[in-house]
């Protein structure tokens, strides 16, 4: 995989040049919830509006996309049948589930991350004006989104309804249009399970709850390397063999933070077979591509980039600082590196063994 500098420009995206969606779901004309902004970034989402402007269409085994939401804003009940995972930020939101939002509430901060189940409703509110959450949808196809009978009856007074294709159709107000979605029955609703919040709790990964390693790579001890590693969702690509994420249930990616405390650290020169997505919380990285004809970008906060399967890269740090680390599947990535790096970890005694762990070299020679 060679890419070209029209490729990374295509697949970096800068917070700057994000293309708003204000009419990207049925509820949006619901009193409280007409402020809402969505930003879509890697795939389709479930959006229902159907001229949304997707920066990266490419699949890479799930969807990635933004949101933008004033102090009392709500995004209303809605289920999805595959995984959602909510990155915060910036702010506070206050999140609720169940089929009437009643069953248990959350409140998600600047650097949580939060992994709803399948099947059950939830919504949330911004707590403040600066609220900013990014949101993981798993595989490609996540099959839409069905809402919650409160939300189908309130868009219906609005003139808002959802066809059976999932778009949007706006009639006037008091106007029913032919083949619409139908709210969910009360015996359907019935089979809906409930979520206690002790079990919310462990679904939610808070910075304290965070464990990182500063010798998750090969390359942790040499120049170049050093970044640190916590798991959040999957193992993802730890070479650590003690190193476990705090969710391991299937959703179709792993996530996992990365930081480094000073400019030079990073991960040095590696590839790995499934796309992967880099999404900025702070500090300032450069992200370089290729073997030869090499190709760089710089990313801020709230920028994001997306490597493709294959693609050789570096991470530098510039400025301290973290991001996350989104990688297609649900299993272990294995993770191959520069011959030079292989060449230079063996020289600290350090080595991959069988099983794609960090080993001592002398005992795997």
């Amino acid at each position: 995989m060679q890419v070209t500098p029209a490729e990374l420009e295509h697949r970096t995206i800068l917070r700057k040049n994000l293309v708003p969606d204000t009419a990207a779901f049925l509820d949006t004309k619901i009193p409280g919830s007409q402020a809402k902004v969505n930003y879509p970034l890697i795939g389709p989402g479930v959006s229902e509006n159907g001229e949304q402007v997707v920066p990266v269409s490419e699949p890479h085994g799930f969807n990635l996309g933004g949101a933008v939401m004033p102090a009392g804003t709500i995004n209303n009940l809605h289920l999805h049948f595959t995984a959602e995972v909510f990155f915060c930020f910036a702010g506070s939101w206050t999140f609720r589930w169940g089929v009437d939002g009643a069953d248990g509430e959350a409140t998600v901060s600047d650097g949580d991350v939060i992994s709803i189940p399948t099947w059950i409703f939830r919504g949330f509110t911004s707590d403040s004006d600066d609220a900013w959450l990014y949101t993981a949808l798993g595989r490609d196809e996540s099959g839409g989104l069905i809402w919650a009978p409160s939300v189908i009856s309130a868009a219906a007074k609005t003139g808002m309804f959802l066809g059976t294709d999932h778009r949007l159709i706006e009639v006037e107000p008091g106007t029913v249009p032919e083949n619409v979605i139908q709210p969910m029955t009360d015996a359907e609703l019935a089979g809906l399970r409930k979520v206690p919040v002790d079990e919310m709790r462990t679904r939610l990964a808070q910075p304290g709850d965070l464990v990182w390693r500063s010798d998750a790579f090969l390359d942790s001890g040499l120049p170049g390397g050093g970044a640190e590693l916590a798991l959040v969702i999957g193992y993802g690509v730890t070479e650590h063999r003690e190193q476990a994420p705090r969710l391991a249930d299937p959703h179709g990616f792993t996530i996992a933070w990365l930081r480094a405390a000073g400019a030079g650290q990073g991960v040095n020169r590696h590839r790995i077979a499934e796309p992967q997505v880099l999404l900025v919380k702070s500090g300032r990285w450069r992200v370089t591509l290729n073997e030869k004809d090499m190709v760089s970008t710089e990313l801020g906060p709230f920028d994001t980039l997306s490597v493709p399967p294959g693609a050789w890269r570096r991470f530098e740090c510039l400025e301290p600082g973290q991001l996350a680390l989104l990688t297609s599947g649900d299993g272990r990535q294995r993770l191959d590196w520069d011959p030079a790096v292989v060449t230079a970890a063996a020289e600290l005694d350090v080595q991959i063994d069988a099983n794609g762990y960090r080993a001592p070299a002398h005992l795997i020679r």
